[in-house]
């Protein structure tokens, strides 16, 4: 199964990500990563524009043919990326499950932002100005919807795994 978590800077997707990772003992595709590999790399220079989900959706497909269950993650803020990433699982013949995370308390996404830490060496996280002026298309199209807002990150793992098992349950199996 592919499983593309998306959502703005400081929802907590990377969070989710990894939880869910840890759990299913999926690999976990994270396209900031991949973006801040090749800027360090001396090859390009941020915005990068296609390049980093590009190079995520081949790991993803080849990691998907082998059998792994891939959680791809990045803020996926288009109709355009997010259709992408269910061609990616088209193409290996897997399911797609498409899930935003969102934080629906403006003060706690806030400081969120303010919070963070870097975990990827020398990215440059936005600030609340740049989160909030981000281009994200509302999705247009049935996906799950985690809230973290309130909740720690274990409650919203608990939800969202019983929301993919029920998505598992009304798809037919894919081969």
């Amino acid at each position: 199964m592919l499983i593309v978590i998306g959502g703005l800077p400081a929802t907590g997707k990377t969070t989710l990500a990894r939880l869910l990772a840890g759990r299913l003992g999926a690999v976990h595709v994270r396209v900031d990563t991949i973006e801040q590999a090749i800027v360090r790399s001396g090859l390009a220079r941020h915005p990068l524009g296609p390049v980093g989900y590009v190079v995520g959706h081949a790991l993803a497909e080849d990691h998907l043919r082998q059998g792994f269950t891939v959680i791809a993650e990045s803020v996926n803020p288009l109709r355009i990326t997010r259709d992408a990433w269910r061609d990616v699982g088209a193409r290996a013949g897997v399911a797609v499950a498409e899930v935003e995370v969102v934080c629906s308390d403006p003060e706690e996404h806030r400081e969120r932002v303010a919070a963070r830490s870097v975990d990827i060496p020398d990215l440059r996280l936005p600030d609340w100005q740049e989160v909030v002026e981000r281009e994200y298309e509302p999705w247009d199209r049935d996906h799950i919807t985690v809230d973290t807002a309130g909740r720690s990150p274990e409650e919203c793992l608990d939800d969202l795994l019983l929301e993919i098992d029920r998505l598992g349950r009304r798809r037919p199996a894919e081969g």
